[in-house]
């Protein structure tokens, strides 16, 4: 069973930046594509960002491209995201994904996640 924890959320004025962690469980990295996603309230749950399948090249949703930065510490089996010059359309919970290596590399579906994180507040005022 796998496990992502999470951590990092909360208030920021508009321009400012926080910064996630998504801990996972071991052996996590090495079985299972990881991103984030995030879900804005009354809108549908969207894709933020990810690496590509060789774990190196990462991928960004248009609206973040510039801005967000995914990165990883696989010795730790922590997942980050920085997020700079946020803007109140960033607010949202925000998750962190894991989908079976074994899959199909489907990146940007939200049904296409097999974990889901609990989620994490992010709440950027203007």
């Amino acid at each position: 069973q796998v496990q992502l924890v999470e951590s990092g959320g909360g208030l920021v004025q508009a321009g400012g930046s926080l910064s996630l962690s998504c801990a996972a469980s071991d052996g996590t990295f090495s079985s299972y594509f990881m991103g984030w996603f995030r879900q804005a309230p009354g809108k549908e749950r969207e894709f933020v960002a990810t690496f590509r399948p060789s774990g190196v090249t990462t991928y960004y949703a248009d609206s973040v491209k510039g801005r967000f930065t995914i990165s990883r510490d696989n010795a730790k089996n922590t997942l980050f995201l920085q997020m700079n010059s946020l803007k109140p359309e960033d607010t949202a919970v925000y998750y962190c994904a894991a989908r079976s290596k074994s899959k199909t590399y489907i990146p940007t579906s939200p049904s296409a996640v097999d974990y889901w994180g609990q989620g994490t507040q992010v709440t950027v005022s203007s």
